[in-house]
């Protein structure tokens, strides 16, 4: 999370910190949205987790529509 945290301050993003774990592409680093779909599994002695981070903005709504199916 440091080296995310310092690459988003960099770019004038610090908030973005966290959400740069799944978001991996230089455009969606750049304007703060998530273009791919990513996901993150892992687990603890308890449960199975797994993250999903989707597009939401409606510049990429039409290309999301079909992961779903």
């Amino acid at each position: 999370i440091e080296k995310f945290e310092k690459e988003a301050a960099e770019l004038g993003k610090g908030s973005f910190k966290y959400a740069w774990v799944l978001d991996k592409l230089k455009a969606e680093r750049e304007r703060g949205i998530t273009i791919d779909i990513a996901l993150w599994k892992f687990e603890t002695p308890r449960y199975f987790v797994t993250v999903i981070d989707a597009p939401g903005h409606r510049d990429f709504h039409q290309e999301h529509d079909h992961w779903y199916l």
